[in-house]
């Protein structure tokens, strides 16, 4: 593909060591980058700290990157903007004035990463806007999961926000099929294409063979502010450590994640149990892990823990929603299991069995690097830019064509 000029709109600062999404927008921004394109890049920051850090990753890349920190308001103005429009508060007036501007120019693509990114789109959008999906709150954010009668209001507006949002869009980008169906059934007029998330494997170092644990540990790695980790942290301490604790009594249980300690205070006191919250690097609980077991009843979109854990070697369980959207072979790039019987026999099975372990994770490694890094990835991603730019063109000669038209 020749070069396109694109516009993108990120939720989440494009750091490698940031956020799920913001290592994916790392991936993308780089990447694209990388592949020959002319990248505009306006970025949602949580705060200063973090805009410098990814002005700093980026400078001398050759894109045009302006990061946005998250606008100070007072209590009662965030309250009513939540009220109006929830996860709406990360975009300051500055950045929807200016993605609004900037979608006024001549861009081959305008690419929105995250449904609320989408807040930042004009009245009517135009054609070359594509919405990128990554998941659904109406499924992730289970109502009976909501504790009071507040959280079930905010649960029922974001609901509405997100069905809203991603029916303004007349192209979408879901990042699995599961995903792209339950996007189709929700905007039947839109057109909805299927391109995973990537990974930097550059960013990872495979643990090597002898730095593995030579302990059991047992790890689940996620924030407990995303209710599929969450819920998944819960059947583990509830459902499954228990038995798999009582067979292998020399193993220990490790859970990482924002405010895990907070929302996992119940557990807080259990003998070979350690809960982690608000760590700076996750690294150092993948090296010390002898598998990853993550086990959501529900939860759309990819997991980005799961292509984490591949990209180190960490061995990993889990459910089939823990794998959404990746070509994994049972027993080969990972354990698949739905019942808690499943999933502890095969935790015990695979603690049990170093050399399964290594070959598992060999085996999960080569996928990240075939099929979920950048390059195969973005190929695909192309192919749906070039819905909006024929591919044979390129965006000088669209511009010396419009200016010598009669």
């Amino acid at each position: 593909m020749k070069p396109l000029r694109i516009l993108i709109a990120c939720a989440q600062a494009p750091l490698p060591d940031g956020t799920a999404t913001g290592r994916w927008c790392y991936a993308l921004i780089r990447g694209l980058v990388r592949r020959g394109h002319s990248v505009t890049a306006l970025v949602a920051c949580r705060d200063r700290a973090e805009a410098e850090a990814a002005n700093d990753l980026f400078s001398g890349w050759g894109l045009q990157l302006s990061c946005y920190p998250a606008p100070l308001r007072n209590p009662l103005a965030s309250k009513i903007e939540a009220l109006r429009r929830p996860f709406s508060y990360i975009f300051s007036k500055e950045m929807i004035a200016r993605y609004r501007t900037e979608s006024t120019r001549d861009y081959d693509v305008f690419h929105i990463d995250g449904t609320f990114g989408a807040y930042l789109i004009p009245p009517s959008p135009d054609s070359r806007t594509v919405l990128h999906v990554q998941n659904l709150y109406c499924v992730d954010w289970p109502e009976d999961y909501c504790g009071n009668g507040q959280e079930r209001i905010r649960r029922l507006l974001a609901v509405r926000a997100e069905r809203r949002l991603i029916r303004c869009c007349r192209s979408v980008i879901a990042v699995t099929p599961q995903l792209a169906r339950q996007v189709s059934l929700m905007n039947s007029g839109a057109s909805v294409h299927f391109v995973p998330l990537a990974l930097d494997p550059d960013q990872y170092v495979f643990i090597p063979k002898e730095k593995r644990p030579s302990r059991p540990v047992v790890s689940l790695i996620g924030s407990m502010d995303w209710f599929p980790s969450r819920s998944a942290a819960e059947r583990l301490l509830r459902r499954l450590w228990p038995e798999i604790k009582r067979q292998r009594p020399d193993a220990r249980l490790e859970i990482t994640g924002r405010n895990a300690r907070q929302a996992l205070s119940d557990f807080l006191n259990q003998l070979d149990v350690e809960i982690q919250e608000n760590v700076v690097s996750t690294q150092p609980y993948f090296e010390q892990a002898t598998m990853l077991l993550y086990a959501p009843e529900r939860g759309t979109g990819m997991k980005v823990k799961i292509l984490e854990a591949f990209a180190m070697g960490v061995p990993v369980v889990t459910t089939p929603d823990g794998v959404e959207g990746l070509d994994t072979e049972d027993g080969v790039h990972a354990g698949i299991e739905e019942t808690d019987q499943g999933l502890i026999d095969r935790a015990l099975k695979l603690i049990a069995d170093p050399a399964g372990q290594e070959k598992q994770r060999l085996a999960a490694r080569r996928l990240l690097d075939t099929t979920y890094s950048p390059d195969p990835v973005l190929k695909r991603l192309e192919e749906v830019y070039g819905s909006f730019a024929p591919p044979g063109t390129l965006i000088s000669d669209r511009r010396d064509t419009a200016l010598s038209a009669p």
